[in-house]
C-alpha cells in the first residue's frame, strides 16, 4: 500500500489527511515514480483554504495535494520512450505530488535530475524555480542595473537574487535581520523590511533603483511605484491582481515550460545556486504546513517521503 495526501475539506492545514492507496500499474504512455521528496508551496495552501484560488483550479474536496516532485521511476507503460526504470526524475504534478507512486501522463511533466542535484533540492524546485527564472527574465536586468527583491530569503526570492546577480545586477534583497548574513553571503545587500522601508532603500540606493521583483506582495508595488521605478520595470510574481491595477507587471511561472526549471537544478547541481531546505516527513504534513503559512521560511520546505536511493 502507498500513502498519499490529500486535503478531505476546504480549510486550514489541519484539513489535510494520508489516505493509503493501492499501487497501479502505468497505462500506456505513463510513467509510475516513486516519490522521493515533495516540496512545498504557499499556493498548495491557498488551494485548500477554497475561495477564489480553488475555483480557478476547478477543485472539490476530497483532492490530492501538492505539485513539486522528484523520485525514482519505478515501471514505465507501453509506448514510452527515452525514460526508463532506475531514472532519478524531478517536476510538477498538481494534486498529486505528496504521494508515495506518482503516475505521470504527460512526459513534459519530467525533468531528468542531474548528478550533484539531490532528491530534497528538486522536489523544492518545479514552482519556485520556473517562477524566479520568469520574474527575474522579465526584467532584463544588466549591469547598469539596481533592483529590489522583496522576500529575498523566501523559496523564489532567494533564487531569484541569485539570478539577478548573475546578470550583474546590483541586487538588494528585504529580510528580517536573521538572514541578513545568509544575504550578504550570496552577494545581496540585505535591506531590514521592519520600520520604515521606504527611508531604508533610499538609504542603501540613494542613486535609486531601476527595477524591482515583487515576491511579497502589495507592499513592494506600492513602495516601487513610490520610488519612481518604471511600471514596466516592476514585476510581481506575488500578486498579479494589484500589480494589474497599479499598472506594474506580473510574469511568473505560467510562460516557462517545466523544462526551464532545469537551468536551475543544473546551477544547485554545480554548486553556482544555493538554496536551504527544511525537511519534514510526511506524517508532519499539517505541521510543514503552518510553519510554511506562518511565513519567514528561509529557502524551500520539502516533505521526505522515503530514502535517497544509493544506487
Amino acid at each position: 500500500m502507498g500513502r498519499k495526501v490529500y486535503a478531505e475539506r476546504f480549510g486550514g492545514p489541519e484539513v489535510l489527511r494520508i489516505r493509503t492507496e493501492q499501487p497501479v500499474r502505468p497505462a500506456p504512455g505513463e510513467v509510475s515514480v516513486r516519490a522521493v521528496c515533495a516540496g512545498l508551496n504557499p499556493v498548495d495552501w491557498k488551494i485548500f483554504a477554497g475561495g477564489a484560488i480553488a475555483e480557478r483550479f476547478g477543485v472539490r474536496p476530497p483532492f490530492g495535494n501538492g505539485n513539486d516532485f522528484s523520485g525514482v521511476i519505478d515501471a514505465v507503460g507501453e509506448d514510452v520512450s527515452g525514460w526508463a526504470p532506475g531514472d532519478r526524475v524531478y517536476g510538477g504534478a498538481r494534486f498529486h505530488a505528496q504521494a508515495d507512486q506518482i503516475i505521470i501522463g504527460d512526459l513534459s511533466a519530467l525533468n531528468r535530475m542531474p548528478a550533484g542535484l539531490s532528491h530534497a533540492q528538486a522536489a523544492a524546485l518545479d514552482i519556485a524555480g520556473r517562477t524566479a527564472l520568469a520574474g527575474v527574465g522579465a526584467l532584463e536586468l544588466g549591469s547598469d542595473d539596481t533592483v529590489l527583491i522583496s522576500a529575498a530569503a523566501g523559496g523564489v526570492g532567494l533564487i531569484a537574487s541569485q539570478l539577478a546577480g548573475r546578470s550583474g545586477a546590483r541586487v538588494l534583497g528585504t529580510a528580517s535581520p536573521r538572514n541578513h548574513a545568509l544575504l550578504r553571503s550570496l552577494g545581496v545587500e540585505p535591506v531590514d523590511y521592519r520600520g520604515d522601508l521606504h527611508a531604508a532603500v533610499r538609504a542603501a540606493a540613494p542613486e535609486g533603483l531601476t527595477a524591482v521583483l515583487d515576491c511579497q506582495g502589495e507592499e513592494t508595488l506600492r513602495l516601487a511605484f513610490a520610488l519612481g521605478v518604471p511600471p514596466h520595470r516592476i514585476n510581481s510574481v506575488a500578486d498579479r491582481d494589484t500589480a494589474e491595477r497599479l499598472g506594474a507587471i506580473s510574469i511568473g511561472r505560467a510562460t516557462l515550460p517545466t523544462s526551464a526549471v532545469t537551468q536551475v537544478g543544473d546551477l544547485l547541481a554545480a554548486g553556482d545556486l544555493h538554496l536551504p531546505i527544511t525537511e519534514y516527513g510526511l506524517d508532519d504534513v499539517v505541521e510543514a504546513y503552518h510553519t510554511l503559512k506562518a511565513g519567514h521560511v528561509r529557502g524551500k520546505i520539502v516533505l521526505r517521503l522515503s530514502e535517497e536511493p544509493t544506487g
